[in-house]
């Protein structure tokens, strides 16, 4: 085991997750009640956007800033379509399905990035501050590719799509994200150092509990499961394999350092399950959840924390060295 894998295993937010999967395959009556699991999510998006923006705050906006954005929209816009070709045909989904998965795939976790950043850091590869605003941006790309995918924008009538698209774009995730964002561009390092004790001190904390119950979550909708096949079981664990690798390798080849490559990666690898299925309530309310909600909440999440995040960390550590020895 190299220390990338064994500083990722050996992480306390990380062993926090796996704390809660034992804990819910025991049938535990562990539990953390909603209203203090919703106020923990709103406090970390709060946090990492705040950080990211006095970060971009420091550095300035640049061409590597605009090109990582730019390659987490058209990733976050493309990966649909690859997705749903494998999930219609190996995974044998129907249209409507297979889109909304697929949809899933594109979009990005907050809560993988967020515990990406807290390993990337521990390995001494942090990513660049703009890379929350990277976050940001691919989350609404994919429902739209999704949409697209599953029966194309023009069936619905004008007000359910106003509906829709009033979800997509301000939805909690990423209004608190993006504003958080600014708040921290706007005030810099200043500014930020007044709400510093709150949002520094306690952020591994809260973050760690945070994962602890989406750890009993993962795991006791994997033991309710009806709706999985063994073929999207693969597709599960298949896609945030290959999509890591090649978002780590864009992330490389567009000039990023390796922590931000890493970072890209892991958000190409991640699925949302937060943003996308409250799209696809409103706008495919025939898909099944127990489908797109268990493939990204209870297998691809656990996959990414446990295993992927440090196999696209030391994917991001090779291309780099690899560059560096082709480099004149």
């Amino acid at each position: 085991m190299d220390a990338t894998t064994l500083q990722t295993f050996t992480s306390p937010v990380v062993l926090f997750f796996v704390l809660g999967m034992v804990a819910a395959f025991a049938r535990s009556d562990l539990a953390i009640p909603e209203a203090i699991a919703k106020g923990m999510s709103l406090y970390l998006m709060a946090a990492i956007g705040l950080k990211g923006g006095v970060a971009v705050s420091k550095s300035g906006i640049d061409s590597t800033v605009l090109a990582a954005l730019g390659a987490g929209i058209a990733a976050s816009f493309l990966i649909p379509f690859a997705a749903y070709a494998l999930i219609k045909g190996f995974g044998r989904l129907d249209r409507i399905n297979a889109g909304a998965v697929a949809a899933h795939y594109g979009s990005v976790s907050v809560v993988t990035f967020v515990t990406a950043v807290e390993i990337l850091e521990a390995q001494s590869k942090p990513p660049g501050g703009y890379m929350v605003a990277v976050m940001a941006a691919m989350e609404t790309p994919a429902i739209l590719s999704g949409l697209l995918l599953a029966r194309g924008m023009g069936s619905k009538g004008d007000q359910s799509k106003g509906e829709l698209l009033h979800e997509v774009f301000f939805n909690a995730s990423v209004v608190l994200l993006l504003g958080a964002f600014a708040i921290g561009m706007i005030g810099g390092g200043d500014g930020f150092s007044e709400v510093s004790p709150f949002f520094e001190a306690g952020f591994k904390g809260v973050l760690c509990l945070f994962l602890l119950d989406m750890g009993l979550i993962a795991a006791r909708r994997i033991m309710d499961a009806r709706a999985l096949t063994w073929r999207l079981v693969v597709i599960a664990i298949g896609l945030p394999l290959v999509n890591g690798a090649l978002g780590a390798a864009l992330g490389t080849i567009i000039g990023l350092d390796v922590g931000s490559a890493a970072a890209l990666g892991v958000l190409c690898a991640s699925a949302s399950y937060i943003a996308v299925p409250a799209a696809m309530r409103l706008a495919l309310p025939e898909a099944d959840p127990g489908i797109y909600l268990t493939m990204s909440l209870s297998l691809t999440f656990p996959f990414n924390i446990l295993v992927n995040i440090g196999l696209i960390s030391a994917t991001a550590s090779a291309l780099a060295g690899m560059m560096g020895a082709s480099a004149p």
